[in-house]
């Protein structure tokens, strides 16, 4: 796997799911005005530091960032949030329709 190549693409959806733009993003992080978008065109790498900070930026963990079988981790993890204030039984309802929609979906 090409995890260079992964890394960028990652960091454009994520980017783009989060609704900033990378100048945004760019100084939000305290950086350059250009600093992301460097990153997305191919041109830089960030440190392992500035890896770190994106992370926190989308409020995931660097596992989360390359686990790319989870298409939106800040959603995943509002969701979960959102599921622990539920009693057991609104739990189950929850789980019941996201079964329903996947079953739906795979069909």
């Amino acid at each position: 796997m090409d995890y260079i190549e992964l890394f960028y693409k990652r960091l454009t959806e994520l980017r783009i799911q989060k609704g900033v733009s990378a100048r945004d993003m760019s100084l939000s992080l305290g950086q350059s005005e250009s600093y992301i978008n460097k990153i997305e065109n191919r041109r830089t790498l960030p440190s392992l530091t500035g890896f770190i900070y994106i992370c926190e930026y989308f409020n995931i963990t660097p596992e989360e960032f390359f686990n790319t079988d989870n298409a939106s981790p800040q959603m995943t993890k509002e969701i979960i949030r959102e599921i622990e204030k539920l009693t057991p039984e609104q739990a189950e309802h929850v789980l019941l329709i996201i079964k329903d929609i996947n079953k739906r979906s795979s069909s």
